[in-house]
């Protein structure tokens, strides 16, 4: 049955996972009211993500999630340890911090890593999603999808009622997991090593104090029931995670583990084989006990196909090491999200969107790249000896694109910097500087709150009705800040962190990236800064000429 009417929206997103729902969450805080469906009947149960790093935390910092995230963080946030063992209860082969070396110091970002399960985010960032007015419907399925010169028509089915609804939206996010079924259905495909390795997961209850024996920990690799089996505690004490690879090329089938095989399994792992084990069904209200996954490694060969946009898992999957996955999807949403706004609200160039693929895809190969070579080192318990740093990859990617203007500087720049000596390059984060106002602490970070930003020095007193006039002859919202006039730099710091004179100026993206700077005020700043703005936003000939 098809309900009555076809249902509008700018923007709509499949698929339910923390990439997602972090994409209506974004859209919404910018104006843009998406309606995203699911076919899933809730969020995650298992967490398939438990370590999110101080970018992604930065990113919900700006939008008010801080506290929300801190009071649902994980019993293992003092306990970030990974082992590798032959069973639980025998030797440890190797034991190392897996945040030993990610940490970020005082001086690299106001955040931290928060270990909070997956399914605990997902809730929190649904609920904001839905209080900012974006449409979440779990239990629906994409049956079809058509897209047009002028917009996409989809067709969706809930799954509670059979109904079906026609949505007509003027872009698509295919955030619909590893399995890409949008991608596929268009015609991606994706380059890499492919599948690694099957497994499958369920969960169990079973005191194992005599085999932990005082021990805590995050992970466990094992080499029972299999080599490459992991165990993982959740949430409720006593309760448990095992996944266990599988082989399909020798004929083995995740249909081979029956519930007592799925036991046999638990007490191997454990190393206990008399062991009292308690199988738990994989999603409430179902009797099924095994779920399944693919881990492998591999990146679209686009990000886009006419106004479909790919994000999270169904652009890049990458091995589950360095925590990559969930954290890379987010940044995919921040950095699509605002582009989306700017063409749908603001009359931003169709080009704008093409710059996320230039962007995103780039830092995607690396990070597969790092969490390949970093899957071999944990499983050989070599610890971090990637070529590229953690610190590195979370803070120090650079983007290069249409929407950063780094003129001839920016040319052989290295895709990567080293974040703990900031420069405030385009194309770079915009560094985190500690600031005060009324004696009170506060980021540069917390001055980046969706719109364009534009952060002057203390000389700079010109920028700020260079903006306010940029601002309205392109009927834009964008901020401006006067660094040691409005906030006090009470180290000195901004202007050498950020390149510039005490005249100078940067534009910052609403993503926190910088867009543009001038190391000083030149003799017509609005002129520079509309012009800045004009093609950051991808804005035709004829709209900057008028412009300017």
């Amino acid at each position: 049955m098809t309900g009555s009417g076809t249902l509008e929206t700018p923007v709509l997103i499949v698929g339910g996972g923390i990439t997602g729902l972090s994409t209506a969450l974004f859209l919404a805080r910018l104006g843009v009211r998406p309606i995203l469906v699911e076919r899933h009947p809730s969020t995650a149960v298992l967490p398939q993500a438990r370590a999110f790093n101080p970018r992604s935390m930065e990113i919900y910092r700006a939008l008010g999630l801080a506290a929300a995230i801190r009071d649902r963080t994980s019993i293992l946030t003092d306990m970030p340890d990974m082992i590798g063992v032959e069973t639980l209860a025998g030797q440890e082969h190797f034991r190392f911090d897996v945040l030993a070396k990610a940490r970020p110091p005082a001086s690299l970002s106001p955040a931290e890593w928060e270990m909070i399960d997956q399914d605990e985010l997902e809730r929190i960032v649904r609920a904001r999603a839905e209080d900012g007015g974006a449409d979440v419907r779990f239990g629906t399925e994409l049956v079809a999808l058509t897209d047009g010169a002028d917009g996409v028509s989809a067709v969706v089915r809930d799954l509670g009622t059979g109904f079906h609804h026609r949505i007509r939206a003027e872009y698509v996010v295919a955030a619909d997991g590893h399995r890409a079924g949008i991608r596929e259905r268009l015609g991606i495909a994706a380059d890499g090593p492919g599948v690694l390795l099957r497994v499958v997961n369920f969960v169990f209850d079973a005191d194992l104090g005599a085999a932990l024996q005082g021990r805590r920990f995050l992970l466990a690799y094992l080499d029972r029931p299999a080599k490459g089996s992991t165990l993982i505690p959740l949430r409720e004490f006593g309760r448990w995670a095992l996944a266990v690879p599988y082989r399909p090329e020798l004929g083995e089938s995740a249909a081979d583990f029956t519930d007592r095989r799925c036991v046999e399994a638990a007490r191997q792992a454990i190393g206990i084989p008399d062991a009292d084990v308690r199988l738990v069904p994989s999603m409430p209200g179902s009797d099924r006990i095994v779920s399944t996954t693919t881990i492998g490694g591999w990146v679209a060969r686009a990000y886009r196909a006419g106004r479909v946009f790919f994000a999270g898992d169904a652009a890049h999957v990458v091995p589950p090491s360095g925590s990559y996955g969930a954290n890379t999807g987010i940044a995919d949403a921040h950095n699509l999200a605002w582009k989306l706004a700017a063409v749908l609200t603001q009359g931003a160039g169709e080009a704008l969107l093409d710059t996320y693929e230039d962007e995103r895809r780039p830092v995607a190969r690396l990070t597969l790249d790092s969490a390949m070579r970093l899957l071999h080192d944990r499983h050989e318990g070599a610890g971090h000896t990637t070529k590229i740093d953690d610190l590195a990859m979370i803070f120090g990617y650079r983007y290069t694109s249409a929407a950063v203007l780094a003129g001839a500087a920016g040319a052989g720049r290295r895709p990567v910097e080293d974040p703990r000596v900031p420069t405030g390059e385009p194309g770079l984060r915009a560094p985190h500087v500690r600031l005060e106002q009324g004696g009170s602490p506060l980021s540069t970070l917390d001055l980046f709150t969706g719109a364009f930003t534009v952060l002057a020095g203390p000389a700079g007193v010109g920028w700020v009705a260079a903006a306010k006039a940029a601002a309205a002859a392109l009927g834009l919202e964008l901020n401006v800040h006067r660094v040691g006039f409005e906030f006090d730099d009470p180290e000195d710091r901004w202007a050498e962190v950020y390149g510039v004179t005490p005249s100078g100026a940067v534009l910052v993206r609403p993503d926190g990236f910088v867009a543009w700077r001038a190391g000083e005020l030149p003799g017509d700043p609005e002129h520079d800064l509309r012009d800045a703005l004009s093609r950051v936003l991808a804005l035709s000939g004829e709209g900057r000429q008028s412009a300017c």
